[in-house]
C-alpha cells in the first residue's frame, strides 16, 4: 500500500469513526495534538482538542449524523475529499431553534498529512443550503445555483 492509499483510508476512517461515531481515542491516534484548522470559532481550543470540540458540536446538534466521502484524491502528502453530510437536528446549533428538521448537504475537504498523522485540516460545507434546511434564514427558499434548499 502506498503513502497516499494509506492517508485515504486514514481520511476514510475519519469519516466511519470520528465523525459518525464521535470515538474520541480514534482522534488521538490521527490527528497530530498541533493539527492546524483556521476555521474554529473564536474561543475555541486549537489543535486536536479543538477538532474534538468540532465534531462533538456537530454530534450533539445531529445525533443521527452520517457523513460519507464521495470522492478521495491523493497527492504528495494531501488528501483532498468531497464528502456527504445528512443528519437530524435534535440539539444547539449555533442558536437555531431544535425543530427535528433533516439536512443533507455536500462539503469539500482538504488533508496534510505528516508522519501519518493530520497535521493541517480545512473544510468548506454547502453552510447556506445547511441553514435554509434548518429553516433559519429569513429568506424565501430560492432556487439558488449551487445551494440545497432542503434535504433529499
Amino acid at each position: 500500500m502506498t503513502e497516499q492509499e494509506r492517508n485515504k483510508a486514514t481520511v476514510s476512517r475519519i469519516y466511519a469513526v470520528c465523525w459518525n461515531e464521535g470515538n474520541m481515542d480514534a482522534i488521538d491516534e490521527i490527528f497530530d495534538a498541533n493539527v492546524r484548522h483556521g476555521q474554529f470559532p473564536p474561543g475555541w481550543p486549537s489543535g486536536r482538542e479543538g477538532f474534538k470540540r468540532l465534531v462533538n458540536f456537530w454530534r450533539n446538534a445531529f445525533p443521527d449524523i452520517q457523513e460519507d466521502p464521495t470522492a478521495l484524491v491523493a497527492e504528495g502528502e494531501q488528501v483532498a475529499s468531497f464528502f456527504r453530510l445528512r443528519g437530524t437536528h435534535r440539539g444547539d446549533f449555533y442558536g437555531v431553534p431544535v425543530a427535528g428538521r433533516k439536512v443533507d448537504i455536500y462539503g469539500a475537504e482538504m488533508f496534510r498529512f505528516k508522519n501519518g498523522k493530520v497535521v493541517e485540516y480545512d473544510y468548506h460545507e454547502d453552510t447556506l443550503g445547511l441553514f435554509f434546511q434548518l429553516g433559519a434564514l429569513p429568506l424565501p427558499q430560492l432556487a439558488l445555483a449551487g445551494v440545497a434548499s432542503k434535504a433529499a
